[in-house]
């Protein structure tokens, strides 16, 4: 394998491991920029896995799943917008219980139902979303350079891959040229200010954490019925914190979102073709040190040395009206 499979192989891989991470990164934009902390996306992730598993498997339908999958999500979003928003409780406290809760109660349900340890059946080809072959990547296969990058990145990719990388500039949009965009980053920096203009803060709100359950649905469908095909316990990994992550690093920017998960993935996908390989005067180089640079890097960047990742003002502060 010459250098420049190598790369093509790589990121291939960069791209398929990016995806969930790029649907999870922009639910936690929606919720953050409108000031509501959500450290629950992990649990939002394996719970839409769980679910959208489930439904595909029982109905032989990829679509139905990934709408399980969402209804989860938003179902858990709308828990964590009761406990925040409606009961002003602790946003921090709402998401890591949701996280301990999902992650418990799938490995429940599912040795209950299919006594598989917590795992679902393995899904039938029908039951998954299938890769999209483009027009001409066969012929275009063996042209240099460019046929294995339109035939191996470009093409070959499921669905959700394409709507993933579509998500980025519709967030954009709808952040920055509509008119629920400017409220919704208006209430993350001054509830109050919305609130004396008549808005509804709360209701703002859970329309953002609404959107972020949608987004995440779409990332745990991803794991289980398109890079999978079945859900397997914890099969997210921490992608929702390395989510978060991303998030953090690209300062709260949805196409700066895209950018740093692909960073992300790239690590992961480097990580993977690493093991076992030497490397010349080092030697052979755990996986660790990979998987440990999405954090270090977002602790370089909010130490300042990169620049400085300012949250929303509101964020993570309960909104009390004043009378």
């Amino acid at each position: 394998m010459d250098y420049y499979d190598i790369f093509i192989s790589v990121l291939s891989s960069t791209i398929r491991l990016s995806i969930p991470l790029i649907f999870t990164a922009l639910a936690g934009l929606f919720s953050e920029r409108a000031g509501i902390f959500d450290i629950g996306l992990e649990g939002k992730m394996l719970g839409s896995a769980f679910a959208a598993a489930c439904v595909a498997y029982l109905t032989d339908s990829a679509w139905l799943g990934l709408g399980a999958g969402i209804l989860c999500s938003v179902a858990l979003s709308l828990v964590h917008g009761f406990a925040s928003i409606t009961n002003r409780g602790n946003q921090i406290v709402s998401g890591v219980a949701i996280n301990f809760f999902i992650a418990g109660i799938t490995i429940v349900l599912g040795q209950a139902w299919f006594g598989q340890g917590g795992r679902t059946p393995q899904l039938a080809p029908d039951s998954r979303f299938a890769p999209i072959i483009l027009p001409g990547a066969d012929a275009a296969r063996d042209i240099p350079i460019i046929g294995p990058l339109y035939a191996n990145v470009i093409s070959g990719n499921n669905i959700l891959t394409y709507l993933a990388f579509l998500a980025v500039p519709f967030s954009w949009w709808v952040l920055y040229r509509t008119r629920f965009g400017l409220r919704l980053r208006a209430v993350g920096e001054n509830p109050g200010a919305v609130d004396t203009a008549g808005i509804s803060v709360a209701w703002l709100r859970y329309r953002a954490v609404m959107c972020a359950g949608i987004l995440c649905g779409f990332a745990g469908t991803y794991l289980a019925i398109a890079q999978s095909a079945a859900f397997i316990k914890d099969m997210s990994a921490g992608k929702g914190y390395i989510a978060l992550a991303a998030l953090v690093f690209a300062k709260w920017k949805p196409v700066p979102v895209m950018f740093a998960c692909l960073l992300f993935g790239f690590l992961d996908a480097l990580a993977n073709f690493m093991q076992g390989k030497q490397v010349p005067l080092i030697g052979e180089v755990p996986v660790q040190v990979f998987q440990a640079l999405p954090y270090v890097l977002t602790c370089v960047l909010l130490a300042g040395f990169i620049g400085v990742a300012t949250p929303p003002k509101a964020g993570g502060v309960p909104y009390t009206k004043e009378r």
